[in-house]
């Protein structure tokens, strides 16, 4: 899978920028921060996920001035050539086109094309609070199975209106209706713990590998659910019943996927409090790795990765190492602010300058 040619017109501050003839392996992306190099990387990114880690909405992502943004990309898979255009209204929903076809879901795009990102805000996986680890296992989630990104939604729905319940409660008897709440609250939330656990399952050997041919040991991963068993639905409905007192005090929900968590540790110490900056980020580059190759087994070929200044906390040695690393999987591309880092192996070199782009071979 890889991307044939991309084009940004209004996005973030690239003007006017299109990019053809880009070779399969690795394209190294350098220049200044501030230059758009990590702009770039989130406009590709768009066009192959409608998402981005940077923006909740469309209104950030059309340059200042614009009416609106459009992206444009062509894609190669093995399923054949995939057209993807993209108008990013400011502030209102993108109208998106695959194959002249216009996309309604956004799955229905994500089922032909993949693409992980890896940038330094996902350090807040490792060094951050659950609530970040739980967004990467939903991601994860939804990245490997698109059809299943629905499960989160769908227990969040659930989970507010439960919680809306409790805390509307008079004190009086059991708030009525909260039985029926209860119920949809166990269905949602396990089909969403037995899909989370099974991401995990995925993504931890290949994180693993990653981090150790990085680092030189081992990183261990692993899913901390909220309750568990054999039978998840019966499980989980007697836990509720165990906190229904405590539930009621408190006047939440305390028993569910919302209070998961992904256990990770390096040398046998707990990653978030014990490893150092550079184990830390190592790891959550290594997470993301190990995600782009539970999608490469899932489906056969291997996403289309964007790592956005992977290489700077790292020794040379280490940054050879991650070269080395993503290079061997597809199609890549990496930003970096210094042209020291850029990878012996470039197959490309993309210098960004003021939201342009000047492309010259690999080093």
């Amino acid at each position: 899978m890889r991307v044939l040619w991309a084009e940004l017109r209004d996005f973030r501050n690239h003007a006017a920028t299109e990019v053809r003839g880009i070779p399969d392996g690795l394209v190294a992306i350098v220049g200044p921060n501030g230059a758009g190099k990590t702009n770039l990387l989130e406009g590709m990114f768009f066009a192959l996920t409608l998402g981005s880690p940077r923006a909740a909405g469309t209104g950030p992502l059309v340059r200042r001035g614009a009416s609106a943004a459009y992206v444009r990309a062509e894609v190669e898979t093995r399923e054949g050539r995939a057209l993807i255009e993209i108008e990013v209204p400011a502030g209102r929903a993108a109208r998106v086109h695959l194959n002249r076809s216009p996309v309604r879901r956004k799955r229905d795009l994500r089922r032909r094309v993949r693409a992980v990102l890896f940038g330094p805000e996902d350090l807040e996986i490792v060094r951050g609070e659950p609530a970040a680890r739980r967004r990467f296992l939903d991601e994860a989630v939804a990245t490997i199975w698109p059809l299943r990104e629905g499960l989160a939604p769908a227990y969040d729905r659930a989970l507010r209106q439960r919680n809306r319940l409790l805390k509307d409660w008079d004190g009086g008897a059991s708030p009525p209706g909260l039985g029926a709440w209860d119920a949809e609250l166990v269905a949602t939330g396990a089909a969403l713990m037995r899909a989370r656990a099974e991401a995990v399952g995925r993504v931890a050997e290949p994180a693993a590998q990653a981090f150790r041919a990085v680092a030189g040991y081992g990183l261990v991963c692993r899913y901390v659910p909220s309750v568990w068993g054999e039978d998840l639905e019966a499980a989980f409905a007697a836990r509720l019943a165990e906190r229904r007192e405590d539930e009621l005090a408190r006047r939440t929900s305390l028993v569910g996927p919302h209070r998961d968590d992904l256990e990770l540790a390096v040398r046998e110490l707990g990653a978030r409090s014990f490893g150092s900056h550079g184990e830390a980020w190592a790891a959550a580059l290594a997470l993301r790795l190990g995600l782009a190759r539970a999608v490469e087994g899932e489906v056969g070929e291997a996403p289309v990765r964007f790592l956005d200044d992977p290489l700077a906390p790292l020794d040379p040695e280490r940054q050879a190492r991650v070269a080395d690393l993503v290079r061997g999987h597809g199609q890549a591309f990496v930003a970096v602010a210094d042209e020291a880092h850029v990878p012996a192996a470039a197959a490309a070199v993309w210098e960004v300058r003021a939201g342009s782009v000047r492309i010259r071979e690999g080093v």
